[in-house]
């Protein structure tokens, strides 16, 4: 069975689509935290991530020296944007979740801080990545329910707003 292709965009001026079999292909070596080695069509490319928004899907990366800003779109978000379903005003943020397993590297809100959306809330590694989570709405935190250095499940409850 054929996946539907990933939508990319790099710095919101290139945009093209990428099979997941190609992706799957791709030669890839950790090189250190947060750095890689990537061999394609003969070609060798150093990249390091310096900035992750898991939910987003949004990274911002250092390909052979050159600041690099990617937004990863996969079918289903295709969808919701073609229904129009992420049109609209400010939305109210109840919980977060952890998107994937994980271990918290830093909680950077504490209860009772109002928050808007695209705020920084916590830092989760996973897969030796550093993922910021920021807010997906507006909202003031009511608690938070893990502390730095704890290791989470996915979509065990993070923080919880009012």
């Amino acid at each position: 069975m054929t996946q539907e292709p990933f939508q990319l965009s790099v710095n919101g001026q290139h945009d093209f689509h990428l099979d997941p079999d190609l992706a799957r292909a791709l030669d890839i070596v950790p090189n250190g935290d947060q750095q890689f080695h990537v061999l394609h069509e003969g070609k060798a490319y150093k990249i390091e991530l310096i900035e992750s928004d898991y939910s987003n899907r949004h990274y911002t990366l250092l390909v052979n020296g050159q600041k690099h800003v990617v937004q990863i779109a996969d079918f289903y978000d295709r969808l919701i944007n073609a229904l129009g379903l992420h049109a609209g005003g400010r939305q109210k943020l109840n919980v977060l979740k952890a998107p994937m397993p994980g271990l918290v590297l830093e909680v950077m809100v504490k209860p009772g801080q109002t928050v808007e959306k695209g705020d920084n809330l916590l830092i989760l590694e996973a897969m030796k990545m550093e993922n910021v989570l920021k807010a997906q709405g507006d909202g003031t935190l009511k608690a938070v329910h893990v502390e730095k250095g704890q290791a989470v499940t996915k979509g065990l409850l993070l923080l919880e707003f009012e």
